[in-house]
């Protein structure tokens, strides 16, 4: 897989259910809305992270963008780019969208994470 890095860092952020739906300020590069029975997540970058009662943050993320359109006939993408993150104890957070997949790593363990999708036979490409 063709992996590209993208150049800022993000937050993961967990708001209540009854939260309304976050917007995006006009230009933001990344931002995900999940929402689900028991929460409503959100990804992005660090000066966009939401705040309040009930909301919590995790800061300090960095994300690998695969090379896209992928086919939705495609198997072992997300196994194949997280079974060498596992390997060398790094935890992800993945986005996936219509056309491709996010893998989201802590920025301390970016390195770490390049070098192991790198020897897995991964391109990974500065952002």
């Amino acid at each position: 897989m063709d992996l590209r890095v993208l150049p800022e860092r993000l937050s993961v952020s967990r708001l209540p259910v009854t939260a309304p739906w976050p917007v995006p300020r006009p230009g933001t590069s990344f931002f995900s809305v999940t929402r689900t029975g028991d929460e409503l997540s959100v990804v992005s970058g660090e000066d966009e992270a939401p705040s309040g009662d009930g909301v919590r943050v995790e800061p300090d993320w960095r994300a690998l963008e695969v090379a896209g359109p992928l086919d939705f006939g495609m198997v072992g993408v997300m196994a194949s780019l997280t079974a060498p993150l596992a390997d060398v104890d790094v935890s992800v957070f993945v986005v996936s969208t219509y056309d491709t997949d996010y893998v989201l790593v802590h920025a301390a363990a970016l390195e770490r994470a390049l070098e192991a999708l790198r020897a897995a036979g991964h391109t990974v490409h500065a952002g």
